[in-house]
């Protein structure tokens, strides 16, 4: 274990869904830590405003002069910023590969001793899928601007207050039948998004860490039909699930683009067609002594705090 106290740690994207667990886990373990973003205003309405070891800054990671300037003296650095749906200039290419490759950059001219990259299970420079691809070529871009950097993988993550499995419960209260993407074959394995967090703050903490790739997956694969049965159950409802063939999906998700804010793109239908499954050859959870939590288990304390 590293000596925390005297090692800042700069988390650009720490007031987003998993950035912000990551910065309580590592104040939580001693590191005085700077969040970087766009919104550095948000912090004070999700940290507090007494911790003199949590430090907001402004940072734009398409500005090279803020970025730089964010990790002026940190001895590391997580990138946790991400993005799901494009919007005029922020692209996946804009933010998964040329931002991603201008932190990791900036990190090597800094002198950052440690860097964490958050990608994705999947992420391939190959893929048809362009989220995926750009996934893919991020790492390649981070690998070659710091050799030395250590890319996590997570599964779709799930909390309070996410953008997942809230979202589906709430559609499942709605909706008596509800259209699945396909056959609800698709596989997924949804990890809890604090046991993410904790996994990222304890490779943080490690003493020395060559670079490597995690993936992090929950303890249990689902297929998509199988998800939507254990959410309801759960819930305490029995919706009728009905298969809508994706090239429905993609025909709706096409009108829904002319939308300034769609609620469904071609990208999301895409991506429901690919699973998501951590490798067993890559180290995940159990190498770090995490035993992940489950679907069911979390979700009862959603539910039991929403009543």
């Amino acid at each position: 274990m590293v000596a925390t106290n005297d090692r800042t740690v700069t988390v650009f994207g720490g007031t987003g869904f998993l950035g912000r667990r990551i910065v309580r886990y590592l104040r939580s373990h001693g590191f005085p830590v700077r969040t970087a973003s766009r919104h550095p205003d948000r912090e004070h309405r999700l940290f507090g405003p007494d911790d003199p070891q949590l430090q907001s800054v402004w940072a734009d990671i398409h500005d090279e002069r803020s970025v730089a300037d964010a990790l002026a003296g940190a001895y590391g650095v997580v990138n946790a910023v991400s993005l799901y749906v494009e919007h005029g200039e922020e692209t996946f290419h804009s933010v998964h590969v040329e931002a991603a490759q201008r932190v990791a950059a900036q990190a090597l001219r800094a002198g950052v001793d440690r860097l964490i990259h958050i990608s994705g299970i999947g992420a391939d420079a190959t893929s048809q899928s362009r989220y995926i691809r750009k996934r893919g070529e991020g790492e390649l871009a981070v690998r070659a601007a710091f050799g030395d950097a250590l890319f996590v993988r997570p599964a779709v993550m799930f909390g309070p207050d996410d953008a997942f499995l809230t979202t589906i419960l709430k559609l499942l209260r709605q909706l008596p039948i509800y259209p699945t993407f396909g056959r609800g074959l698709t596989r997924l394995q949804p990890a809890y998004v604090e046991d993410v967090a904790e996994a990222i703050g304890r490779i943080m903490q490690r003493a020395e860490t060559p670079s490597t790739i995690f993936e992090f997956g929950g303890p249990r694969v689902y297929s998509y039909e199988e998800f939507l049965g254990v959410v309801a159950h759960q819930a305490g409802l029995a919706p009728r699930l009905i298969p809508i063939p994706f090239a429905v999906w993609n025909a709706l998700a096409r009108a829904s683009e002319m939308f300034p804010s769609p609620l469904l793109t071609r990208n999301q239908v895409e991506l429901m067609q690919i699973d998501t499954v951590s490798s067993p050859e890559m180290p995940g959870f159990v190498e770090l002594g995490i035993w992940p939590h489950t679907v069911e288990a979390i979700l009862q304390k959603m539910l039991s705090n929403c009543g």
